[in-house]
């Protein structure tokens, strides 16, 4: 596998982190040099959150850069817009269809902006939409939108489901460990004609 480089973005709350821990521990176990970092923001205020995830034979930098990302895994859509400067041109936006309205929505400011992942599509981004909260409540739990995420770009990866499913034992408290290796295989049996715009 080539040098490889992920965006993790979302809110406060919504397993970022946990998501980038799998990965990252993954490609740790694959013999991969891995840098990890993360921007909390006011993630606990829902504010957004960004994980980098870089791998290769040797990595300098923990940071991605704009253009840089292979894959952009976003839990809420307009975080992908907000990051979508990251990706590169020939990159992947994996992109839950979940909403949840920032401040100046709550507040009356400002309406959530309409289609902004169809608009994203239609300005040429490479987009896998996904219904990862549905996913995840069939799963047991919508706390496992990470997991049906990762699930989607653990199909592009050249890594055995086996190790996949290791990796989020090792990651999760086994009273949810059930529920978690469902959420992967609902999102990792999606076919592609279902998940794109």
């Amino acid at each position: 596998m080539r040098d490889l480089n992920v965006l993790i973005v979302g809110v406060g709350g919504q397993g970022t982190l946990l998501a980038a821990g799998i990965l990252g521990g993954l490609l740790m176990k694959k013999g991969y040099d891995v840098k990890v970092s993360e921007v909390h923001g006011m993630s606990q205020r829902g504010g957004s959150v960004v994980t980098y995830v870089r791998a290769g034979e040797r990595v300098s930098s923990p940071i991605v850069t704009r253009g840089e990302a292979d894959f952009i895994l976003a839990f809420e859509k307009l975080e992908a817009a907000r990051f979508l400067p990251y990706l590169k041109k020939d990159g992947l936006l994996i992109a839950s269809t979940q909403e949840l309205d920032p401040l100046p929505v709550m507040t009356g400011a400002v309406p959530y902006p309409s289609d902004v992942l169809k608009t994203l599509s239609e300005e040429g981004v490479t987009l896998e939409a996904v219904d990862a909260q549905a996913l995840a409540q069939s799963a047991g739990s919508v706390k496992t939108v990470n997991v049906v995420l990762l699930s989607r770009l653990a199909k592009r990866l050249p890594f055995p489901k086996e190790d996949w499913e290791a990796e989020i034992r090792a990651a999760v408290k086994p009273a949810f460990e059930e529920m978690n290796l469902k959420a992967f295989a609902l999102g990792a049996g999606l076919d592609d004609d279902e998940v794109k715009i």
